[in-house]
């Protein structure tokens, strides 16, 4: 499934003569939207080869991966199964607009303190973990392992050849990987980690065979799901301006990035970039029942 890139038409890219298009991959589906649906296509077809029943993955209380997998399973005829990181929301879960999404759509939750989470990825530990699990397949956070890439090799086609800037917001790293193995030699990939004081590089290094990427790291204000009100102000304003909304998380940080790149002359005048729109939308509910208890600016629907 394919949609013409959108062309932005805005004041300040007309003034530096700059070529601004948006990838619409949030377009893809409702809920399994943008780099979660490419991710989950061929991991997909990896569970249901090996018979597996069940998918279990791992996500926080407010992960689109969490909710993208849960309906993913719905439609695919697969039980789902979160490992969700924080154990102070095991009793809160049902006040969470993503869980309750999730398990409306028949996710089951097991929750895990913050230090035990973080020895997911320790094959001894995940061992003992799945002790009495039958028929599991395991998924890593995010959906960001081999196959999860191959299917972000899919983002770009042809047609995208001719731009010579192609721009992405990065959490765990395999959507940037899989854009930087399908670009051309022409393009320069730049990643907008929304995560603080990350190593992605060197993930991405381990899933890509090209060199062609830079990481642009100003730009997570604060860290992941962190925000504040000037770059809602900015979501709204490009809402407004534009007709496409953002998702605070990810594509936001991207473009404001991108913006202060133009402003400060960090693309030379001619340039023609790709922002690659991830989805990620559902997460804006959750975002403005904080932003309303702080009182502050909400994101516009």
């Amino acid at each position: 499934m394919e949609f013409t890139n959108e062309h932005i038409l805005l004041p300040e890219l007309e003034e530096k003569e700059i070529r601004l298009d948006v990838k619409r991959e949030d377009l893809l589906h409702p809920i399994i939207s943008g780099n979660k649906f490419r991710k989950l296509k061929y991991n997909l077809e990896s569970a249901r080869k090996k018979r597996c029943k069940t998918i279990l993955t791992f996500g926080g209380a407010y992960s689109n991966h969490i909710l993208a997998t849960a309906c993913a399973g719905k439609e695919n005829g697969f039980q789902t199964l979160g490992v969700i990181r924080g154990e102070e929301i095991t009793d809160k879960w049902k006040e969470n607009p993503t869980l309750s999404k999730a398990n409306d759509y028949g996710m089951k939750f097991k929750f895990l303190s913050r230090e035990e989470y973080r020895k997911k990825e320790d094959p001894i530990w995940l061992q003992r973990f799945l002790e009495d699990m039958r028929d599991v397949y395991v998924l890593p956070e995010g959906g960001s392992n081999a196959l999860g890439i191959k299917g972000c090799e899919e983002i770009l086609d042809p047609s995208d050849k001719i731009y010579s800037h192609i721009c992405c917001a990065i959490g765990t790293g395999g959507t940037m990987a899989g854009i930087i193995n399908s670009s051309k030699s022409n393009h320069r990939v730049i990643g907008f980690p929304v995560l603080q004081n990350s190593d992605l590089a060197k993930d991405i290094r381990n899933f890509s065979s090209q060199s062609n990427w830079t990481l642009e790291n100003e730009y997570h204000f604060g860290g992941y799901a962190k925000t504040s009100s000037k770059l809602i102000d900015f979501m709204n304003s490009f809402r407004e301006n534009t007709g496409i909304l953002l998702d605070p998380v990810y594509t936001a940080k991207l473009f404001f990035g991108i913006f202060e790149m133009i402003k400060k002359e960090k693309f030379p005048r001619g340039s023609k970039i790709l922002a690659i729109h991830t989805g990620g939308l559902q997460g804006i509910t959750a975002m403005n029942m904080k932003l309303r208890k702080q009182n502050l600016t909400q994101i516009q629907l």
